[in-house]
């Protein structure tokens, strides 16, 4: 335990006047802070990133239109990036010596796309029961769970998101059968032989929660509490109640020392929520329903990084611009179930009018290949109900948006120098269903090649099958 000026003075003189006052009676004598026993606080994240980016070259792309992820667009424009971090972006970039140069007329070039909400590794392919391994639907709380810890690093999604949807970060999810249903992880989409390989170096954690149908249908199903939506509340409130004294019990023992409160490791999580560590990351369809969520976390002193799917969120625009709360959203799924009857196309494109913070994601093995023709169906019914909005703009919900809501923009989501370059070149207009990644980056090593069949990411368990290294 750190000691302050004055408690590290209050140390020095008890220790100097014990041998003088041996007479002093016990009552008299001054209170060390030195003799308290030291915290021992547990550790925040007891598996860390190994990551470590490949090696890549000094590369100059140049001719290009540009995205950079910031709502800007550059046309004839160059990007320089090297030791891994995007170096200059503008019209007139000067290559240096060495560098490989790329002439990407008629290509565009963006930032990576960052999916906020996907279950790769967690519900890999092939989709069989024994990799099933997202949802621990054995309670309604189990915040002790974490995704990292299903992560399958040779689930061949991860090389498909990269080579067909130019995917270079993504966030993996718990299921949502459970209010509350343990830690997400950040990763890098790169090949690796572990979990800690791909984490996203200091990406914070986040908190999966379920909102409406999901967590009453599995566990009224089986007879027990949740099975009403005032269900869900309520052990959603008395659960945050006991993770308020939790958190109270260890804050007192870190500051001031003594006995060590009893470890809880799913208390220890919605602790970490409570003190700003981890992110909420709310699953939640309908408008009313995520009112009621923002007014809990006022209760309890917490906030809600993001309501995901929420295909009511256009109601609500300037409820969650006021909260700080970003959405993201699908394309266009909707009426699939009774909460997500009230869908409509517009909905990411009214947030953005809105001003509240919004964004695509897949939450689909299929869906993350294509998010970029995802953003491109968003546009297409806006323009039908005369939102206009620039393709430039747009981008930012498949890259800066997500980055924010991950706690990761200061690193990656969009083409600002000092930034990792995770950088996409694509062979045409990104928002034509005809477009597909020419090149990948991560970190400024390129990863995949359209042009190189040596340059395609293939998993472990993929190799020697038939057709190894297609891209599908």
């Amino acid at each position: 335990m750190r000691l302050g000026h004055g408690a590290r003075a209050l140390a020095t003189l008890a220790a100097v006047a014990l041998p003088l006052g041996a007479c002093a009676t016990k009552q008299e004598r001054p209170k060390s802070a030195a003799a308290k026993a030291p915290p021992e606080p547990y550790a925040r994240d007891p598996y860390p990133s190994t990551y470590r980016p490949y090696p890549g070259v000094p590369t100059l792309v140049r001719n290009v239109v540009i995205f950079d992820g910031e709502g800007n667009r550059i046309d004839n424009g160059s990007v320089l990036f090297a030791d891994g971090k995007i170096v200059a972006v503008g019209a007139a970039v000067e290559a240096p010596a060495g560098a490989t140069v790329i002439d990407g007329q008629g290509k565009y070039l963006t930032p990576g796309v960052v999916d906020i909400h996907s279950h790769l590794g967690d519900y890999p392919s092939p989709q069989v029961q024994a990799l099933s391994d997202g949802n621990e639907a054995t309670a309604p709380v189990t915040a002790d769970v974490w995704a990292e810890h299903s992560v399958w690093p040779q689930d061949p999604g991860f090389g498909r998101a990269l080579a067909n949807g130019g995917v270079t970060t993504l966030q993996i999810l718990p299921g949502s059968a459970n209010l509350m249903g343990g830690r997400s992880v950040v990763l890098k989409n790169v090949y690796a032989r572990t979990m800690q390989a791909m984490k996203f170096p200091g990406a914070p954690y986040g908190l999966k929660m379920a909102c409406g149908e999901n967590p009453k249908r599995v566990y009224g199903s089986k007879n027990q509490k949740p099975s009403t939506r005032m269900g869900n509340v309520a052990v959603d409130r008395q659960t945050w109640a006991k993770a308020v004294a939790y958190k109270r019990k260890w804050d007192k023992y870190e500051r001031d020392g003594g006995d060590m409160p009893d470890r809880d490791i799913a208390m220890d999580t919605l602790r970490g929520v409570l003190s700003g560590e981890i992110l909420v990351q709310n699953h939640c369809y309908r408008a009313d329903e995520m009112a009621i969520v923002l007014d809990m976390a006022k209760e309890f002193g917490y906030h809600v990084t993001a309501f995901h799917h929420a295909v009511e969120a256009y109601k609500i625009a300037d409820l969650l611009k006021a909260n700080g709360t970003c959405a993201a959203v699908w394309a266009d799924w909707y009426g699939f179930k009774m909460e997500s009857y009230d869908g409509i196309g517009e909905n990411l494109a009214i947030l953005e009018k809105s001003g509240a913070c919004a964004m695509i994601h897949s939450d689909d093995e299929n869906g993350i290949q294509r998010l970029n023709q995802e953003v491109a169906k968003v546009l297409s019914s806006a323009r039908h109900a005369g939102i206009a909005i620039a393709p430039e703009v747009a981008w930012k919900w498949l890259s800066l948006g997500p980055a924010k809501a991950l706690g990761i923009d200061r690193q990656t989501g969009s083409l600002r120098p000092g930034k990792m370059a995770d950088v996409v070149l694509w062979n045409g207009d990104p928002f034509s269903v005809y477009t597909r990644p020419d090149r990948v980056w991560i970190d400024g090593a390129l990863l995949y090649d359209a042009h190189d069949p040596k340059r395609r990411p293939v998993s472990d368990f993929e190799l020697g099958q038939p057709g190894a290294g297609d891209v599908k």
